[in-house]
């Protein structure tokens, strides 16, 4: 891929510009023309993978991810490419959409580029053409949608048939029923799960608000937009720190192989005028992502975009990811609508919130802590509150970074016996410095966990209750990586290898953990002390002096003032 000369004076931090962001969409979108077949209304891009839909959904999937490119890119010339494929797809190719089915999936992403570029593709289609393609995407109106973001789809695909007229009344009903669907999992705060439960991820920013929030735009709802808008920029307060110094997202959730996907929601900020950023800040963290990818081989050797993360990696897909699922990264580009004059474009960048200072940020809705330290860049993500046993180990860790992934070892994990698992995760509060969970693990054993940040180090203290006594409990902390520090120390509970056995009733285990890009720093007793002043009971004291108190007992967690 070749991206113009680093610009350090509007781009100081990442040195892109927009020339940037139209030289990579071209490049991908150039490297992906060779693959197209069945006149283009297939592409089906190299490697031995077929997602779990099979291979003709497959091949609908390259063709509708890289078409939404193509639409944010305004290239006239690759529309035309995706208007005769989208001639020969409604002919007989393209599968049929169907209940919980991945064409569903698929004529959002197509619906999206249709309604963008009306003037481009659709308005100048054959009216045969379009009837068929209105009709493929109708079934979308009244398909069963897998009871998650999936009940978008619906939404989106309506708003474009209610524009152009076809099935108004139909169309009107799966936008009011999706909806309406979403909001039974709105917890506040800026905040969706991702269905029923505590499925908290990236979904919130590329699906649960870019659907509703795009739908409003389009059709110009000043109700929905002032709804939509709302959350989203309070969404976009606690997103904007999920990202490291170099870009990095926060490596937590599913299809992560979307990557620079998560850029979406902050030009959508942007492109609505609802976040809290300023132009500067929300062009350095969508610049910084797509830089972080395409400088560690994100882009392979052909100018695609590979299964995985970095280059390819196996451990970041699920059964649903086929050779195109990473062009949902397709979405990144939503800020080539903006002009080139807007001033997202013409600001110089600003540092992102994690290069301004140290910062230890409670997140309400998902029962989350945000840590990060200025010095080195680093984000750690506390979690005690998002759950998918689906897709262990991206939801069930207690802590995530921008700099690790979880490990095959079980980072980050209260081991009782010799059972990993952490199911049932009950969120037990938050506040300043500190939030805390209970969850079932190994033996039908409860651990109720309280972790404290100050800085780049962690207190982690469990009380496991409910084991027999004797049973051996194993805490571990970070994954190592090249060029970061992880340690993990002993306070309460533990021995030097981080062991320790259940006593009568409810055992209290504590640890000090770092994670650090620092190359010498003060060691972790110095840094914080920890004791034990009863049963379930510590007083934490942090190197400048403030004191902490800490109860954990079968009723829950409470955190004293600092003194």
């Amino acid at each position: 891929m070749h991206l113009p000369p680093a610009d350090r004076i509007r781009s100081p931090y990442t040195g892109y510009t927009r020339a940037h962001w139209e030289a990579a969409a071209d490049g991908l979108l150039a490297a992906t023309e060779p693959y197209a077949a069945e006149g283009g209304a297939l592409y089906y891009f190299p490697g031995d993978r077929t997602s779990w839909s099979g291979r003709l959904s497959d091949g609908l999937e390259g063709y509708a991810r890289t078409i939404l490119l193509a639409a944010f890119r305004q290239d006239e010339t690759a529309l035309q490419r995706y208007a005769e494929g989208l001639a020969a797809g409604v002919s007989g190719v393209w599968p049929r959409i169907e209940d919980r089915s991945q064409p569903l999936v698929e004529a959002a992403s197509i619906a999206v580029a249709l309604r963008l570029t009306r003037p481009l593709l659709w308005d100048r289609l054959d009216e045969g053409v379009r009837q068929r393609a209105a009709a493929w995407l109708g079934d979308a109106l009244t398909a069963e949608a897998w009871p998650c973001n999936w009940e978008l789809f619906p939404v989106t695909v309506g708003g474009f048939l209610q524009e152009i007229g076809h099935e108004p009344e139909a169309s009107r009903k799966a936008i009011d029923r999706g909806l309406e669907r979403i909001e039974e999992w709105y917890v506040g705060g800026g905040w969706y799960t991702d269905g029923e439960g505590r499925k908290f991820d990236y979904y919130n920013g590329w699906a649960m608000h870019l659907y509703p929030v795009l739908h409003a735009w389009f059709a110009d709802d000043s109700r929905l937009s002032t709804v939509y808008g709302e959350r989203l920029e309070a969404h976009l307060a606690d997103y904007a720190r999920l990202f490291g110094g170099d870009g990095a997202p926060m490596h937590q959730g599913r299809s992560l192989t979307y990557r620079f996907a998560t850029t979406a929601p902050l030009w959508l900020g942007a492109l609505t005028g609802r976040t809290p950023l300023t132009p500067g800040q929300t062009r350095r963290l969508a610049s910084g992502a797509l830089k972080y990818f395409l400088d560690r081989g994100a882009v392979n050797s052909d100018g695609l975009l590979t299964l995985g993360w970095h280059g390819p990696d196996s451990a970041v897909l699920q059964g649903y990811s086929g050779p195109a699922s990473p062009y949902w990264a397709s979405k990144a580009f939503l800020g080539l609508l903006l002009p080139p004059d807007h001033e997202v474009w013409t600001a110089e960048e600003e540092p992102s919130p994690v290069e301004r200072a140290d910062e230890v940020r409670p997140v309400t809705a998902p029962n989350w802590l945000i840590q990060s330290t200025s010095s080195d860049g680093l984000v750690r993500l506390h979690n005690h509150g998002s759950e998918d046993v689906r897709y262990d180990p991206y939801y069930t860790r207690l802590a995530y970074s921008t700099v690790t992934a979880p490990s095959p070892s079980y980072d980050n994990t209260v081991i009782v016996g010799d059972d990993p698992s952490r199911t049932d995760i009950e969120p037990l509060g938050l506040g300043d410095g500190w939030v805390a969970s209970r969850h079932a693990a190994g033996g039908g054993a409860r651990v109720t966990s309280v972790v404290l940040a100050r800085g780049a180090v962690e207190v982690r203290a469990h009380l496991v209750s409910g084991a027999e006594p004797g049973t051996p409990v194993r805490v571990t902390g970070w994954a190592a990586r090249d060029g970061v520090l992880a340690q993990a120390s002993p306070a309460v509970g533990l021995d030097a290898a981080l062991t320790g056995v259940t006593g009568e009733g409810g055992t209290l285990f504590v640890a000090l953990v770092r994670l650090t890009g620092e190359a010498d720093p003060v060691p972790l007793d110095e840094a914080v002390t920890v004791r034990a002043d009863g049963a379930g009971e510590l007083t934490v004291r942090w190197r400048a002096g403030a004191e902490v108190r800490v109860r954990l007992d079968d009723a829950g967690v409470s955190v004293g003032a600092e003194g």
